[in-house]
């Protein structure tokens, strides 16, 4: 009887991912569909084959993988840019009201300004290349994730930072033993909104100026009217943004299983 809430867990995910590809098919269907009734022009919409045949195109050449290796290596750097300042940040927001208080406007202001209208500016001031995409990437992943460690951080119940002083916990194993295990679940729901935030920041800074990158190959292809070509970088995208996520998921499965066991 014990293994049966596990059993039940594996049959929906199985459900879920059956659904998954399913809805795939149904959506590629109806997109053939569209192209072969409405007669659009390959420009306009191009037919799920005209994209195949663009994405082999590109595979060959070598032109996909090495744009691909530019957006994702912008990515990581700035997607660890960003999680590494926002959690030092946020924890210390989270233990310092004062500190709260002198950087909320900042803070505020910085998610105020949409980053389209600021992405032009980091790429004037710091060039096209890649470390202005990288900063644009830290910028649009630093928010969720400081939101979410400051909330993780104050949501460990008193009670337990009172347990572990009456047992003489030094601060950092207050901070190894109680907070960063409290705070985990919280802290990783932001890292997922922040990988996939991720892709979105590198792909912006690529769009306003880059000579590499699946930003730049949308450039490219709208500019030759190669809508193919723009089709074959927004699904690497998505496929990007979905292994960012699926990461950051299986790591919270392996970080969080203690809390299947408690279920169980």
């Amino acid at each position: 009887m014990s293994n049966t809430p596990g059993v039940l867990h594996r049959a929906a995910r199985r459900n879920q991912s059956l659904i998954g590809v399913a809805s795939l098919i149904v959506g590629l269907l109806a997109w053939w569909l569209i192209t072969r009734t409405a007669h659009l022009p390959a420009f306009i919409l191009p037919s799920p084959r005209g994209v195949w045949l663009r994405f082999v195109a590109a595979v060959s050449d070598g032109s996909l993988a090495f744009h691909t290796g530019a957006t994702l290596t912008e990515i990581l750097l700035g997607l660890s840019l960003g999680v590494g300042l926002a959690t030092i940040i946020g924890y210390a927001v989270a233990k310092s009201r004062a500190l709260e208080r002198m950087l909320s406007p900042y803070l505020v202001a910085s998610q105020a300004i949409p980053l389209v209208a600021i992405a032009p500016l980091l790429v004037i001031w710091f060039g096209p290349g890649m470390f202005s995409k990288v900063l644009i990437c830290a910028m649009i992943v630093f928010f969720p994730v400081l939101v979410n460690t400051i909330v993780g951080v104050r949501a460990v119940p008193p009670a337990l930072h009172d347990l572990m002083r009456s047992l003489h916990a030094r601060r950092e194993q207050i901070l190894l033993k109680l907070e960063v295990p409290a705070s985990l679940p919280v802290f990783l729901g932001g890292l997922r909104i922040g990988a996939t935030l991720s892709v979105i920041g590198a792909v912006v800074g690529e769009l306003v100026g880059a000579d590499q990158g699946l930003g730049f190959l949308i450039n490219v292809g709208r500019g030759q009217y190669d809508t193919a070509l723009v089709f074959v970088a927004v699904f690497v995208l998505i496929a990007v943004a979905l292994c960012l996520y699926g990461v950051v998921a299986w790591l919270e499965a392996r970080a969080l299983i203690w809390q299947e066991w408690r279920k169980e």
